[in-house]
């Protein structure tokens, strides 16, 4: 588990970003780059950089088999994916493992659980964690998805099982607008995840979309640090994030800390993950997934933290304990606040 070259399968800001954290820490990093990007700073402020391929994201950055020769060229013996791109790919990461590199990430097993949307539910459901009432069946003919539309009632939401950032998804308000809705999110669930599946979820409407950070590590502790509120979105892309959320108090964020730890464990999850809610205007929080990488966002929560997240994910990659030792290590402040659980204590 150990490593001290880190390969970053990613570019931009977030490439920058982890080489950053990397180096102060000691390690040695790796840029990789399109024939576009060759002057690019990711590639400028890395200990070196190797070319993938042609501009196109599939040559390159989602070259799967590419990626994994640059590491060996290099010598990398870790890759932290970023976010975008292969972050979310189990076979990313099965990869890497099978070439022997460590991968800066959760284990692809919770990448599959997070990924199909509708199994997550089912995994939420079974945990205990509260979630919208909705359709989550493998029957998914027309006739089924109306009769389950009738039962929960309207308006409702017409998901794509693999979707996500608001792709495959679309809003019924009306009983004349469901036919259309199924085979709009139908038809663009197939061309942007090559999977047509649908699942059906109550809306709660005017609702405030509140987000979790957790992190677990691989002894089975898990933390959550507070919230970011990002409820301020347009086409159902975030625009706005605030921490601590306005409508957010000490037991509220108890209660969602506690359902948020209890997700990121029932999927054995290890690392960094956001689990995002819908807070309906009782506050009462309902699931909606679990983001299984750093989040573009992730800044907001080290502002009021302190924390680098990207330190936890080197530090916990590395095989460390969040709840390991005392004293000023950073990694114990969210222990001592009495945020810390252990698998099975939730």
């Amino acid at each position: 588990m150990s490593f001290e070259n880190i390969l970053i399968a990613n570019r931009g800001e977030i490439a920058c970003r982890v080489m950053r954290t990397a180096r102060r820490l000691g390690y040695r990093t790796v840029a990789v780059y399109s024939q576009a990007d060759a002057g690019a700073p990711h590639v400028l402020l890395a200990d070196q950089a190797v070319s993938i391929g042609a501009p196109p994201a599939a040559d390159s950055y989602l070259n799967i088999d590419a990626l994994i020769d640059a590491a060996r060229r290099t010598g990398a013996d870790a890759v932290h994916p970023g976010y975008g791109f292969l972050s979310e790919r189990a076979d990313f990461a099965e990869a890497c493992a099978a070439a022997g590199l460590v991968f800066i990430g959760p284990p692809p097993s919770a990448m599959r659980a997070m990924g199909d949307k509708a199994q997550a539910k089912r995994r939420m459901i079974d945990a205990g964690v509260p979630c919208a009432p909705g359709y989550l069946g493998d029957d998914q003919s027309d006739e089924r998805l109306s009769a389950e539309a009738a039962r929960l009632g309207l308006p409702l939401l017409v998901k794509a099982v693999a979707g996500g950032g608001g792709r495959g998804m679309r809003l019924v308000r009306q009983p004349g607008e469901l036919a259309d809705a199924l085979a709009g999110a139908r038809r663009e669930a197939l061309s942007a995840f090559g999977d047509g599946r649908l699942m059906l979820e109550r809306l709660i409407d005017d609702g405030r979309h509140i987000e979790i950070q957790v992190f677990c590590d691989a002894q089975g502790h898990a933390v959550h640090l507070g919230e970011r509120d990002c409820t301020a979105q347009r086409r159902r892309q975030k625009v706005v994030e605030e921490a601590p959320s306005p409508i957010v108090g000490p037991a509220m964020r108890q209660a969602m800390g506690h359902d948020a730890v209890a997700a990121a464990l029932a999927v054995g999850y290890v690392g960094a993950g956001t689990v995002e809610f819908i807070v309906d205007a009782e506050q009462q929080h309902s699931f909606l997934e679990m983001n299984t990488r750093l989040q573009v966002e992730h800044p907001v929560t080290e502002c009021i933290t302190g924390l680098d997240l990207v330190e936890w994910q080197l530090r916990v990659a590395q095989g460390e304990a969040l709840a390991a030792g005392a004293g000023p290590d950073p990694l114990q402040r969210p222990c001592d606040r009495g945020a810390a659980v252990r698998r099975g204590s939730v």
